[in-house]
């Protein structure tokens, strides 16, 4: 099997994945994924395409994360995972749309407007 790639994003984060056939090694911006994300329920919100799939000890997978948080980069990294794992093979796609990780969030920051401290924040109104 080639490496196949995918990119997923979440917030101003973008993840660039690569997946190969290996061992189930991650490595996260040369980092290992435990180094990367200390926080156990981060390390899990990764895997958890895998997980479903049964596929942790399958693949070796490479990721290059930029931007955004930690919160942010570790569920654009589940997408991309998922889209990964999808062009590896189409049959899982129904199994992984049915636990969420194939939607891509597109909740993201609203911009500042002009005349306000934040999106919708106002100044505080004096009377005199």
């Amino acid at each position: 099997m080639e490496v196949v790639n995918a990119i997923g994003r979440r917030k101003a984060a973008v993840a660039r994945v690569f997946v190969s056939e290996g061992t189930g090694k991650i490595i996260i911006n040369k980092r290992d994924l435990a180094n990367y994300f200390p926080s156990t329920i981060l390390q899990f919100i990764v895997k958890q395409p895998l997980s479903k799939l049964d596929a942790t000890e399958k693949y070796d997978i490479k990721i290059n994360l930029d931007g955004g948080g930690f919160k942010g980069q570790s569920e654009a990294a589940r997408l991309a995972i998922a889209r990964a794992l999808v062009k590896i093979n189409p049959e899982d796609k129904s199994a992984l749309r049915a636990e969420g990780f194939v939607t891509r969030d597109p909740r993201v920051v609203e911009r500042k407007k002009p005349g306000r401290p934040k999106a919708r924040k106002r100044f505080q109104f004096s009377k005199r």
